[in-house]
C-alpha cells in the first residue's frame, strides 16, 4: 500500500458498501404538485396564430418578469399556452409588442445561437427527474434550436447545443407583435407514463433582446446564476394523460464523394497524393418504448463537422479538445462519469481520433434511455486499422439512478478498449452525487483500470483515481466548494481524459454574491477567493498551486465585467518548453499576476468579450489579450472573429516567444434551409492557416446537403528542412443523407 493512504483506504473499504446499499435502496422523492395540461380534440394548424377553436378553452401560464428585475411585470404582454392529444405536445405563444418594428429578429439558420434575436423557449424535463431536460427555442423569422440539458445545468457544460429532434414551428409577424406555434411529437421525447399518465417538468420564457428582458413561467430567480432560467430542478410539473410515444424507425443513408490531396514526406522531398473519395453509410434509430432508444451506424463518417478551434497552451497540463460530432452529443449526458472540470474516464474523442486526424470507424451501436428507475447507456464501435494502428473494439456500459430524493443519484460505468494486437484497456468505476440539504450536493467518485502493460492487481491505488467534492450551488449569498481528487501513477482510462497523472488534488473556494438592488445600475455582485492546489504522490511534494482573488459585476443593462489577482507557485523537476526559444528551467517559482474580462450585453447586435492577463510568468513576464466578437450584419450575414496573443519573455536569458491565433467566421444564410460557413484560423505556434467552409441544405428536418472544403497551409516552409509544401492537405466533400421514417 502507498504511504500515506492505509488509514484512508481502511475505513472508506469498510463503510463503502453500506453506504453504497443504502443510497441504492433509499426510496426517491419528485415534485409533489401537477398542472393538468388541457387535452384538444379539435385539430391544431401549425401557422403562428393561434386562432383555432382547439385553444379557446386553454388559459395562459402566468408569466413574470425575471431580468433585468426580478418579480417586475413584463414589460410586453406575454400569454403562453400548452395543449396536447393523443400524438402531439401542442404549444403556442402570443408575444404582443407595442413597438413591432423594433423587435430584434436576426436569427434564421437552424441551430442558431443568438442572443441578439428575440426568442421563446420551452424547456421540458420529460422524465420529471430534476436534472436533464430538453429545449426547444423558436425566434420571429421562424427559426429552430433544440438542446439537451444534464446534471440541472450546474456547470455550462451541461447543455448539450448539438443534440436534434423532429419538431414543427411556424411563426408569424403582425402589427401587434409576433406569434409562434410549436408542435412536438411525443415519438421524438423520452418519457415514462405510471398509472396511465406523464409527468414531466416544464419552463417557458420569452426573450426581448433590446431590452436585455426575460419573461418566465414559473418563477424562478437567478440565484444559480447566468443559467438559472433553464434548471430542470426548478421547473413546474405538469400532468398528461393518455398520450403515446410511438416507436418509428428511423433510417439515414448518406452517400460520400470527393477528392483530397496530401502531401508525404518521400526521401527527401514532400511528393503530393491525390486520392478520390466514395462512400456510402447507414444510421438507423429506433424507439424500443417511450424511453429506450437504440441507434445503429455502419461506415460511420464525419465529413461534415466543423474543425477543432486552435489553442496555445501555457500550462504544464494536456490541452482538452470537445467533442463536436453529432453521434457521439446525442445523449452525452447518458454517458457522463466526471471527476472535475475536464477530466472524465469516458471521453468519446477518443474513438475514431488519433492526433487529430480521423481514424475509419465500421460502425457501431448505442442504447439510451430508461430502464425502470435507471439511466442507461451502452455503446460499442469497432475502428479500421490506420496510421499503422491496430483495429480497435470499443465498449461503454453507463448505469444510475435516483437515491435519496430526486435530486441525488448512484451509478456504475465501465469501459473497454481491445486492440486486434493484443493489448487492452478496461476501467470501471462508481460515483454518486448527493443532495444533502438546500443547495449542498456531494459528488464521490472511484475508478480503476485494467491493462496489459499494468497488471490487475484490485487493491493497488497506482492504477485508481478517487474524489470528493462538497459544493453550495448559488450565486446570491454564500457559495462554496471542496474538492480532492486522487489519481495513481498508472491510472490511464484507455477512454478517458486524465489532466492531472500521479497527482492528488486539492481545491476550495468561497464566493459571496448580492442583488444591488432595484435602483442601481448593478444587478449582482460576487466576491470570490479560490486555491488550486497539486501534490506529487511519490512524495507529497508540491507540483503546482494557484490562489486567487476576484469580483465580478453584472449589470442591469448587459454589461458583465470580473477582474481577479493571482500568485502562482510551481515546481518544476525538468524543463518546461513552451516553444522553441522559450524555456522555463527546472527549479521552484513563485510569481503574480492579474486579469481583467469584460463582456457586453448579449442582446445587441454587436457582441463582445474582451480578456488580459498581465504579470510575472516563471522567471519572466507575460501579457496575454483576448478578443472575441459576434456582429449581426443583418438577418442574412453574421460575422464572428477572434485574436489572441501571448506574448512572454524570459529577459534573463533573452528568451520568449510571442504566439497569435486568430480566426474569422462568416455565416451566410440565404433561407431558413440554406446556408454557408467559412471558418479560417491562423495559429503561429505551428505556423499554419486553417481553413474550414461548409455549404449546407436543409430542406426539412432529417435531410441534409453538405459541401465542405478544407485545407491548410503552411506559413514558415523554410524553417524547416527539407522545405514544407505550401499545403500539408486539402479536400473537397459533398456529403448528403436523409432520414426515412418507418
Amino acid at each position: 500500500m502507498e504511504r500515506g493512504c492505509d488509514g484512508t483506504t481502511t475505513w472508506w473499504r469498510r463503510i463503502a458498501p453500506l453506504l453504497w446499499v443504502l443510497c441504492l435502496t433509499a426510496p426517491a422523492a419528485g415534485r409533489t404538485e401537477g398542472l393538468v395540461i388541457h387535452r384538444v380534440t379539435e385539430s391544431v394548424v401549425i401557422d403562428g396564430p393561434s386562432h383555432e377553436a382547439a385553444w379557446q378553452g386553454v388559459q395562459p401560464l402566468p408569466v413574470i418578469a425575471q431580468v433585468p428585475n426580478y418579480g417586475d411585470t413584463p414589460s410586453e404582454h406575454t400569454e403562453i399556452l400548452l395543449a396536447h392529444d393523443d400524438t402531439y405536445l401542442y404549444v403556442a405563444g402570443r408575444f404582443y409588442d407595442r413597438q413591432p418594428e423594433a423587435i430584434h429578429a436576426t436569427a434564421v439558420k437552424r441551430d442558431d445561437d443568438d442572443d441578439s434575436s428575440d426568442s421563446f423557449t420551452l424547456v421540458l424535463d420529460t422524465f420529471d427527474d430534476n436534472e436533464n431536460a430538453l429545449v426547444f427555442t423558436t425566434t420571429p423569422t421562424g427559426s429552430r434550436r433544440d438542446l439537451a440539458i444534464s446534471g440541472d445545468l450546474q456547470l455550462t457544460d451541461d447543455l448539450d447545443p448539438n443534440w436534434n429532434t423532429f419538431w414543427d414551428v411556424a411563426t408569424v409577424r403582425t402589427g401587434d407583435g409576433w406569434f409562434a406555434e410549436m408542435r412536438i411529437p411525443f415519438s421524438s421525447l423520452r418519457f415514462q407514463t405510471v398509472g396511465g399518465q406523464v409527468r414531466m417538468g416544464v419552463i417557458a420564457f420569452r426573450w426581448i433582446a433590446r431590452r436585455e428582458e426575460r419573461v418566465i413561467f414559473p418563477a424562478i430567480p437567478m440565484d444559480w446564476g447566468p443559467h438559472s432560467y433553464m434548471k430542470p430542478s426548478q421547473a413546474v410539473r405538469i400532468v398528461l394523460s393518455g398520450i403515446a410515444g410511438g416507436r418509428p424507425i428511423y433510417l439515414t443513408p448518406y452517400l460520400l464523394g470527393g477528392g483530397d490531396q496530401n502531401w508525404r514526406l518521400d526521401a527527401d522531398r514532400y511528393r503530393r497524393r491525390d486520392d478520390a473519395v466514395f462512400d456510402v453509410g447507414l444510421d438507423a434509430k429506433y424507439g424500443l418504448s417511450s424511453n429506450l432508444t437504440v441507434d445503429l451506424t455502419v461506415n460511420t463518417d464525419f465529413a461534415q463537422v466543423e474543425a477543432d478551434d486552435q489553442q496555445v497552451n501555457l500550462t504544464r497540463y494536456p490541452l482538452f479538445f470537445p467533442e463536436k460530432r453529432l453521434f457521439f452529443l446525442e445523449q452525452t449526458s447518458n454517458f457522463d462519469f466526471g471527476f472535475y472540470r475536464d477530466n472524465t474516464l469516458f471521453h468519446s474523442r477518443r474513438i475514431g481520433i488519433n492526433q487529430g486526424r480521423p481514424v475509419p470507424i465500421y460502425g457501431g451501436a448505442r442504447l439510451v434511455g430508461r430502464i425502470g428507475p435507471w439511466d442507461t447507456g451502452l455503446l460499442t464501435m469497432q475502428s479500421q486499422a490506420a496510421y499503422g494502428l491496430p483495429a480497435e473494439t470499443f465498449g461503454v456500459l453507463r448505469l444510475r439512478r435516483p437515491v435519496l430524493n430526486s435530486y441525488s443519484y448512484a451509478g456504475a460505468i465501465a469501459t473497454t478498449r481491445i486492440a486486434t494486437d493484443g493489448g487492452h484497456n478496461t476501467a470501471y468505476g462508481i460515483d454518486g452525487s448527493l443532495r444533502l440539504f438546500g443547495d449542498d450536493y456531494l459528488k464521490l467518485n472511484f475508478a480503476q483500470v485494467y491493462d496489459d502493460s499494468t497488471g490487475d492487481n484490485p487493491l493497488s491505488l497506482r492504477r485508481s483515481k478517487i474524489r470528493a467534492h462538497w459544493e453550495r450551488y448559488r450565486y446570491d449569498g454564500w457559495a462554496y466548494g471542496l474538492n480532492y481528487s486522487r489519481s495513481g501513477a498508472d491510472y490511464d482510462p484507455g477512454l478517458g481524459f486524465e489532466k492531472w497523472p500521479d497527482n492528488s488534488s486539492f481545491v476550495h473556494f468561497a464566493r459571496y454574491g448580492w442583488d444591488a438592488g432595484p435602483g442601481s445600475r448593478f444587478y449582482q455582485l460576487r466576491l470570490y477567493e479560490d486555491v488550486w492546489l497539486h501534490l506529487r504522490n511519490i512524495d507529497d511534494s508540491l507540483e503546482s498551486r494557484l490562489s486567487r482573488i476576484g469580483c465580478v459585476f453584472d449589470t442591469r443593462s448587459g454589461w458583465s465585467a470580473h477582474v481577479a489577482v493571482a500568485q502562482h507557485r510551481e515546481s518544476l523537476l525538468e524543463d518546461l518548453s513552451f516553444a522553441e526559444n522559450a524555456i522555463a528551467p527546472s527549479g521552484e517559482y513563485t510569481y503574480y499576476d492579474g486579469s481583467a474580462q469584460v463582456s457586453m450585453p448579449a442582446g445587441g447586435l454587436l457582441n463582445a468579450d474582451l480578456s488580459v492577463n498581465v504579470g510575472q510568468f516563471y522567471d519572466g513576464r507575460r501579457l496575454s489579450f483576448e478578443a472575441e466578437t459576434t456582429r449581426s450584419l443583418s438577418r442574412r450575414w453574421e460575422l464572428a472573429a477572434s485574436y489572441g496573443v501571448d506574448d512572454v519573455n524570459f529577459d534573463e536569458r533573452d528568451d520568449g516567444f510571442r504566439a497569435h491565433v486568430g480566426g474569422l467566421k462568416v455565416l451566410a444564410t440565404f433561407s431558413a434551409s440554406s446556408s454557408l460557413s467559412s471558418f479560417v484560423q491562423y495559429n503561429s505556434v505551428v505556423a499554419q492557416v486553417i481553413t474550414n467552409v461548409r455549404l449546407r441544405y436543409n430542406p426539412r428536418e432529417g435531410t441534409d446537403l453538405f459541401i465542405v472544403y478544407n485545407e491548410t497551409l503552411h506559413t514558415d516552409r523554410h524553417a524547416h528542412e527539407p522545405i514544407l509544401p505550401r499545403r500539408s492537405g486539402r479536400a473537397l466533400m459533398l456529403k448528403a443523407y436523409t432520414t426515412v421514417e418507418r
